[in-house]
């Protein structure tokens, strides 16, 4: 099972972050949220702050364990997925490794064409919004 580590990242307008990957990439152009593999060795939290870094340039104060998931992509293996609210962080988003990204208020989420595996937590996040 592969671990990953991924940040919902949330702006001051409570706009969440959402990345395009490349069209050289598995699954080309879909939407997901930023985040990767873990390493031998590390923590979910010491990942995700080293993948934001990575793929964003931005530091960050890692939130609270929001959802964990198992998900399997038939093409590519299972998953053990760990989302994080990321509501603090330092620096401006600079973008190092994706087609795009956006900000985007969360109940237009789904209106992307999102990652299969991110769309149960996206549904989670749609539905807390509208019942808080």
């Amino acid at each position: 099972m592969i671990k990953v580590a991924v940040g919902i990242v949330i702006n001051y307008k409570d706009e969440i972050l959402l990345c395009q990957r490349k069209p050289n990439l598995p699954y080309p152009l879909k939407w997901e949220f930023p985040g990767g593999k873990v390493n031998d060795g590390e923590t979910t939290e010491e990942c995700l702050r080293r993948e934001l870094k990575e793929e964003l340039g931005i530091e960050t104060k890692i939130g609270k364990l929001y959802y964990r998931q198992h998900y399997i992509y038939p093409d590519s293996g299972t998953f053990d997925v760990f989302y994080y609210i990321i509501d603090s962080y330092s620096g401006d988003v600079v973008n190092k490794v994706f087609e795009t990204y956006r900000w985007v208020p969360v109940a237009e989420l789904l209106n992307y064409d999102i990652l299969e595996g991110n769309k149960e937590v996206i549904e989670k996040l749609i539905h807390n919004n509208h019942t808080q």
